[in-house]
């Protein structure tokens, strides 16, 4: 039948070292357990006498002969650890190798003082007549006093848990009581944002599991935390005999649905900090649109059912709830009791703005800790309007159109939401005077006869690029342009850089951080005179201060020179951000600029700048070519390229998504097509800095693979979807031109983005944008138009000027 194996007294607090223990603040953890079934299995000497092995599982016979039980090969090929807080307390099994179970609400933190009375941490009431409720953490026999209590008053309950966060309830006499796994080195907070992949209800399932098995190989017992304050007393004992011992949320809140027919649960995970997902939105929408007492047609005469919330401590993340339940104006003030929303934004910007630059928080500087608290409150804010504009607009259709799909329709919405930190418009100029900023030289190879870099032509088209010239470079290019060979009287001149530029000395200079020397500062301006009006202030604050330059001119001040001189010459500021698409209106501004210059001289010559001559400036250069086609006729095309290296499709941008958008656009294929053409022309003549826009999308993609550190990949990731995305954006515009050509295209490219692409579903494929061949988009935050419009305004940088 087997070999029996004795199996020798082994206390958990004492097992045999296998990794060395450390004292400094790490979790003191080691591997309890790790055996095969033809091993000497070792449980507690009050647990087991022998072990009889199988081919199933080797049967475990106790000391007094009561009990024989398998513990089967899942249990010994996990990798069970011990830990402990200080060497001063006893070890004990960590939950998923890491982590302590600690009581969920300490008594502190109900301000309200409504667990006694009521069942549970600050249970309220909205302001109003409206049954709305917030409530922090119960335990199951507070939960059953909550529902009794609302029961009868008459109410139909519909409760909403809004933990993202694993909860187990562990039996104490006659109740449940909550707990919840934490970090040691953050024994205050929760564990969020956790894998998506995995449901809460899922981990808290395998939670369960590991509490039982932990005290099945302890006697019984498990060890938990209380008071994490003092650590009075601490860890406690537990005492676990069965998996009905441990409850999960499913159960605390499922059951009841058997006993109450007027009652109903939900869980909707929202997040700590920040505004929820749109599918968030959508599942509080559904619930919505599923629930026929609260729908335009509701019995009137039937009192509205009451709107129960539920996160750990009752405050934040209730309070959200609870003002999306409201569904009315005014709903911050009416749901303010806890914790006003306004307020802690306005207490985060203060903050903000008054600690110095040499404070840390957690590893980061005070000043980013509270913007990123100032940011994220305020993004919860801007999403509470947008939804209650929804709600305005579907609530009487019936909610035809879930939140993600409205947004969708409605893509400005993002393009706000990327714009929230303007603090550049207020940096103070005087940085650079006091050593806060330096002013960096932009120092460019491959200077030629044109005295600038990386000036090009598209060939056979009055369409040109540079990087940023001196006043003596925009001399020459001028002269250039307007000599006996090229005779252009007219030039239209476009400035795409976004961040601010100095003469001085006959050299550009641009403020910088002197802790990212390679970052340009980019100014959000909304519109172009802003920037200059900054260029104003900025001359006046420096030019006292900087002795070491005969001569400080602004770029501004340069053109307004040489158009003294050159009658033809218009000069336009169109700030583009790098990398990037350009955002609707910008290509409108190029667009409309180009118009106007075509009108008064269909031989007109443009010029595009940006700091290196590279993306930007190749960005305008291909919508350029691709509006002088569509005024004075298209080449004819050979046939298409022939690509015989690796991955030569996606060289050629045949990515699915791109696919799908030719699909989608009429005579997509040709669509494409045309700008290919376009890139591949504006790309000829660029061999030695060998920037294509299309065949960089893979390259970056490539190199995600042998990035040095994580902000690498990241940061590699953003860039090759941002390359994407302009791609598919210069298609788009190519067949606006062509849809449109025919009104003169009265109306703009941001209009018909809106009013058709949008309908045929375009925003809709850019908010699941990505590589579908290599990757689950469903993993990739970038994919999404929030996350991804968002991200690239995100610069480390130390913050500067005021939160407005």
């Amino acid at each position: 039948m087997g070999t029996t194996a004795s199996a020798a007294p082994q206390p958990v607090s004492h097992p045999p070292p296998r990794e060395s223990l450390h004292g400094n603040g790490a979790v003191n953890s080691r591997q309890s357990l790790s055996m095969s079934s033809s091993q000497t299995v070792k449980i507690h000497s009050g647990k087991a006498k022998s072990i009889i092995t199988n081919k199933v599982a080797p049967v475990v016979i106790t000391y007094n002969c009561r009990q024989e039980f398998q513990i089967h090969d899942d249990l010994f090929r996990t990798n069970y650890k011990v830990g402990r807080i200080s060497d001063s307390m006893p070890e004990h099994y960590l939950v998923q190798g890491e982590f302590f179970m600690v009581q969920d609400v300490y008594s502190k933190a109900d301000v309200l003082n409504t667990t006694g009375s009521y069942g549970a941490p600050n249970y309220r009431q909205v302001k109003g007549s409206y049954p709305l409720y917030g409530m922090g953490q119960p335990s199951l026999n507070g939960f059953k006093q909550v529902l009794q209590r609302l029961q009868s008053q008459g109410h139909e309950v519909m409760f909403f848990c809004v933990r993202e966060e694993p909860v187990v309830f562990l039996h104490l006499e006659e109740n449940f009581v909550p707990y919840t796994p934490r970090r040691k080195e953050n024994l205050h907070e929760n564990l969020h944002g956790l894998d998506k992949e995995e449901t809460v209800e899922t981990l808290e399932l395998t939670i369960r599991k590991e509490l039982h098995d932990f005290a099945k190989l302890n006697d019984n017992a498990f060890y938990v935390y209380n008071d994490i304050e003092h650590f009075k007393g601490e860890p406690q004992r537990r005492t676990i005999t069965c998996e009905e011992d441990i409850q999960v949320t499913e159960e605390v809140y499922r059951r009841p649905l058997f006993t109450m027919p007027l009652y109903r649960y939900y869980r909707l995970p929202l997040p700590m900090e920040g505004a929820p997902l749109e599918e968030d939105f959508d599942a509080f929408v559904t619930v919505l649109r599923e629930s026929p007492n609260l729908s335009l047609r509701r019995d009137v005469s039937r009192p509205l059912p009451a709107l129960l919330f539920s996160c750990q401590v009752g405050v934040g993340r209730t309070n959200l709830a609870m003002i999306l339940g409201t569904l009315v104006d005014q709903a911050i003030a009416l749901c303010s009791e806890m914790h006003n929303m306004k307020e802690a934004m306005y207490e985060n910007k203060k903050k903000l703005e008054a600690i110095g630059d040499d404070y840390h928080i957690q590893g980061s500087t005070t000043k980013d800790y509270f913007l990123h608290r100032a940011i994220q409150s305020l993004e919860r804010y801007f999403y509470l309007i947008v939804f209650n504009a929804y709600l305005h607009e579907q609530y009487s259709l019936g909610f035809a159109s879930n939140f993600s799909q409205w947004l969708c329709a409605h893509p400005w919405v993002y393009r706000l939401l990327a714009c929230m930190d303007l603090s550049e418009l207020s940096a103070p100029p005087d940085l650079v005077t006091k050593g806060a900023r330096y002013l960096s030289p932009d120092i460019l190879s491959t200077v030629k006869e044109m005295k600038v870099a990386n000036f090009r032509r598209v060939p056979k088209m009055p369409v040109y690029g540079m990087s940023q010239p001196t006043s003596e470079a925009t001399g020459a290019v001028l002269t250039h342009l307007t000599d006996e060979k090229r005779k252009y009287s007219h030039v239209l001149w476009v400035n795409l850089q976004e961040e601010l530029v100095l003469e001085g000395n006959g050299q550009i200079f641009t403020p910088r951080e002197p802790s990212c020397m390679g970052q340009h500062i980019p100014v959000p301006a909304t519109d172009p005179t802003q920037i200059e009006v900054l260029y104003t202030i900025f001359t006046a604050v420096l030019s006292p201060s900087l002795t070491m330059f005969k001569s400080c001119l602004t770029v501004q001040e340069v053109f307004k020179q040489y158009q003294r001189t050159h009658q033809g010459l218009f000069y336009k500021r169109i700030p583009l951000a790098d990398c990037c698409a350009p955002k609707e209106e910008d290509f409108d501004q190029l667009l409309e600029a180009m118009k106007s210059t075509l009108a008064e001289d269909s031989h007109s010559a443009f010029v595009f700048n940006c700091s290196n001559g590279k993306g930007r400036t190749t960005t305008a250069m291909v919508i350029a070519a691709l509006t002088v086609w569509h005024f004075n006729g298209f080449p004819e095309f050979g046939d298409d390229e022939i690509v015989s290296v690796p991955d030569a499709k996606y060289t050629k941008g045949e990515f699915k998504v791109v696919m799908q958008l030719v699909r989608l656009l009429p005579d997509g294929h040709q669509m494409k097509r045309e700008v290919d053409m376009a890139l591949d022309s504006v790309s000829e003549t660029m061999t030695p800095m060998h920037y294509h826009l299309r065949e960089i999308i893979i390259c970056t993609y490539r190199q995600i693979k042998s990035g040095k550190s994580e902000k690498e990949v990241q940061q590699l990731h953003l860039k090759s979807v941002q390359y994407l995305e302009r791609y598919m954006y210069l298609i788009l515009f190519n067949s606006y031109l062509h849809l449109e050509k025919k009104n003169s295209w009265q109306r703009s490219f941001t209009t018909w983005m809106q009013q058709v692409a949008a309908r045929a579903g375009v925003y809709d494929l850019l908010n699941q944008l990505g590589f579908s061949e290599f990757e689950n988009l469903r993993d990739t935050p970038l994919a999404r138009l929030r996350c991804r419009w968002q991200r690239q305004n995100i610069q480390s940088r130390p913050f500067r000027g005021a939160l407005i």
